[in-house]
């Protein structure tokens, strides 16, 4: 709704999202309604791990808020109907660097108890893959993730990524009570390139989505 005087932000290192708003006084004010908590790690550059938010978007009937996490892994999804208390109603893992069986240890986590499973495509294990941009179709129903974020931190954080290519994902969305699934039946490969393995980063609809406006 372009007439509600409110809106989300993700703050990347901060690993949050702020909500900025226009009080009754006519100023503006902000505050932090998600935070995705550090977990404390062995086996990679710091102790504690952020998630690092990568791409946010909203819904167009402004119900549910998406982020992915590009450290950690997963993509999230809020119910947002209380626009100042956000509540979890989704999340799936697509890769990360916090894998079960990975070369990341996990020694504390407020959220979970154990690490998530490897992502696998067609019957091989990704260890270079992690969700980062998400374009979200009209209805709500279908979100396309990529990988790459830029590559100079592919290349830091995710080698096998710079090896093997980048992917497309595609995320089945329960619009009514919330949850995400992969649609294993969708999955476009840049490793298979003609001219070798390619980094897949922003991609738009053709007929628009939720975080554009060429279709109106």
């Amino acid at each position: 709704d372009p007439d509600e005087a409110q809106g989300y932000v993700g703050a990347a290192l901060g690993s949050c999202i702020f909500r900025f708003y226009k009080t009754e006084k006519g100023d503006w004010a902000a505050e932090k309604v998600i935070d995705v908590p550090s977990k404390k790690v062995e086996g990679w550059t710091l102790p504690e791990m952020p998630s690092l938010v990568g791409y946010i978007l909203i819904s167009l009937d402004d119900r549910f808020l998406y982020f992915s996490n590009w450290l950690h892994g997963d993509v999230r999804q809020y119910d947002i109907t209380d626009r100042s208390k956000p509540k979890l109603v989704g999340q799936i893992f697509l890769g990360g660097s916090v894998y079960k069986g990975g070369p990341v240890r996990v020694t504390e986590d407020p959220e979970m108890d154990q690490q998530p499973e490897p992502l696998v495509l067609n019957g091989r294990r990704m260890a270079g893959q992690t969700p980062n941009m998400l374009s979200l179709s009209l209805d709500g129903t279908r979100m396309y993730v990529t990988t790459s974020l830029y590559s100079a931190w592919d290349k830091q954080f995710y080698p096998d990524m710079i090896r093997e290519g980048s992917t497309m994902l595609l995320l089945d969305v329960n619009t009514e009570t919330g949850g995400l699934s992969r649609n294993t039946d969708f999955l476009v490969d840049f490793g298979q390139e003609p001219h070798g393995p390619s980094l897949a980063h922003e991609f738009r609809y053709p007929g628009g989505d939720c975080t554009s406006d060429i279709w109106i």
